[in-house]
């Protein structure tokens, strides 16, 4: 079952619902104890009374503490600023697994639900005792994740058209690179078919370029957090109020095109269907929002 992404008290929330066919007191020991979670966790963990300590592969790590243990029911810790909870259920076929993860950060979200996945994946085979293979393609389990959860929409104030996006956690240097491939003035990728450049601005490496488009002034900001990963957020003032489903349908496609580059995936031509597509959607979308505040 695939995950869902809901608001809980205002936050993020993944959840997932997993049926393992064994008892919960084995399904306990896999999803409490250190030794078992080495084996499908995407951290080394270790206890210390109520608090612990996440490792990562690379050498980083930070920490947590045990919020609930009802052996062999409830099991939730803080990992740094998110929120785990398994809850275990007794089943006919075994143990349904519930699990809920309280993000920090939504854009995060497609590529946590995909990371998840594969972490059950392997949780499941450890249980059986089977080997696991990790997957090779991040890339579209992502993309279909962010497309579930809306990550990819974009929205607009006014005239002001809007788009944060994740970057999972590519090094700024890395990203600012592939946005301007070398270039030191206007970099091709800034701008699109529907958006055509104009003045650079401001450029501020490596994380700032906004630039005069005869559409309106577009501004692309990339940023790091250690913890949260890598973001990029985009700005269109629009000149033209009847530009906007156009403006938001054209870069919505192009940040779907971004994203696949920072995996090593260049997709040419320009999709025109999509951007077709995608501004009939925006275009109703803003319609039937109207239609709503006219009735109110």
């Amino acid at each position: 079952m695939s995950a869902e992404l809901r608001r809980v008290d205002g936050k993020p929330v993944l959840r997932f619902e997993r049926l393992l066919r064994h008892p919960p007191a084995k399904v306990w020991r896999a999803v409490t104890e250190p030794g078992e979670l080495a084996h499908w966790f995407p951290a080394a963990v270790a206890v210390d009374g109520r608090a612990l300590r996440f490792t990562f592969p690379d050498g980083g790590g930070n920490g947590g503490e045990v919020l609930e243990s009802d052996p062999p029911k409830v099991f939730a810790f803080r990992w740094h600023t998110d929120v785990l909870r398994f809850e275990l259920l007794p089943h006919d076929d075994g143990t349904l697994l519930v699990f809920t993860h309280v993000l920090s950060a939504e854009p995060s979200a497609g590529r946590t639900a995909a990371g998840w996945d594969a972490c059950f994946g392997a949780l499941e085979a450890s249980l059986a005792g089977e080997d696991f293979t990790r997957p090779t393609d991040w890339l579209g389990p992502m993309e279909r994740y962010v497309r579930e959860f809306g990550l990819d929409e974009g929205h607009a104030d006014g005239t002001t058209v809007r788009f944060v996006r994740d970057l999972v956690w590519k090094p700024l240097d890395e990203v600012w690179a592939l946005f301007t491939e070398g270039s030191a003035d206007l970099p091709v990728r800034a701008a699109n078919p529907h958006v055509p450049p104009g003045p650079v601005t401001a450029r501020e490496e490596p994380g700032l370029l906004a630039f005069d488009s005869p559409t309106g002034r577009v501004r692309w900001e990339f940023r790091h957090d250690p913890d949260q990963g890598t973001t990029v957020e985009l700005t269109h003032a629009v000149r033209d109020p009847g530009f906007v489903p156009t403006a938001l349908a054209a870069w919505h496609v192009h940040l779907e095109l971004f994203f696949a580059a920072t995996f090593g995936e260049v997709r040419c031509p320009w999709p025109a269907d999509r951007v077709a597509e995608l501004t009939d959607r925006y275009a109703r979308r803003a319609s039937g929002a109207a239609v709503s505040r006219a009735s109110d």
